[in-house]
């Protein structure tokens, strides 16, 4: 039995992800950056949710995904498209990836989420994307985290609670944002239950629109973010 195992295990190769992302073999129904077509002169892409709805071959669709998975940007307004170009991720500066170039520890914080990121961020873990051989991982505690990972619409509940996460976690640190309703409350967007998104006064290291999000657009993100 263990010889059949052991058989089949080599047989199967090395299934983890290559990085860049675009050596990676994605599924035909994965849908990439959405682009612009001319009847939308500008594109949110903090607000895409990426459902079939929203593109089409019909002139009455203003958008089509594309198969890049590179969506991440260094500021909000780097979201507003116009072109099919990617959004910017500006590496942190040189003494911030010295010190989390190597080791980065997150701490996840669901503030009112369908739970759809946050399986995508689980996901990270896997032996595909193995997010851990960049020496990135989630931990349990904001004490022990270099960073956040903030996925959600932000419920008026759970507000506090990201603020007191947020405070717990030791300077110098980070603040990445993960989905549409993270970024701009999503399909929640203008309910009087949630803050439209992350709120103002937190600075953001890092968006990372979708919805949810594929994981390697998450990993590009993180890893163009560390300067790697």
């Amino acid at each position: 039995m263990i010889f059949d195992f052991i058989a089949a295990r080599l047989a199967q190769g090395t299934p983890t992800a290559r990085v860049p992302a675009s050596d990676v073999s994605l599924p035909p129904r994965f849908r990439g950056r959405a682009v612009p077509r001319e009847a939308l002169p500008v594109l949110d892409l903090g607000t895409c949710l990426f459902s079939p709805e929203e593109a089409g071959d019909s002139r009455d669709h203003a958008i089509a995904f594309s198969r890049d998975p590179r969506m991440a940007s260094s500021s909000r307004e780097g979201l507003r498209l116009s072109g099919a170009e990617a959004p910017h991720v500006e590496a942190l500066a040189p003494a911030m990836r010295a010190l989390f170039g190597r080791s980065l520890r997150l701490r996840s914080v669901a503030a009112g989420s369908c739970g759809g990121c946050e399986a995508e961020l689980s996901a990270l873990g896997n032996v595909v994307f193995d997010m851990a051989r960049f020496g990135i991982q989630f931990v349990a505690s904001p004490r022990h985290a270099d960073g956040l990972v903030v996925s959600g619409a932000l419920s008026r509940n759970m507000e506090g609670a990201l603020r007191s996460t947020w405070e717990a976690v030791a300077e110098p640190k980070l603040v990445i944002v993960v989905g549409a309703c993270a970024v701009s409350g999503g399909p929640f967007r203008g309910s009087p239950e949630v803050r439209n998104g992350i709120p103002d006064d937190i600075p953001v290291d890092l968006w990372i629109p979708g919805c949810p999000p594929h994981p390697m657009t998450v990993l590009d993100g993180l890893l163009r973010l560390l300067g790697r």
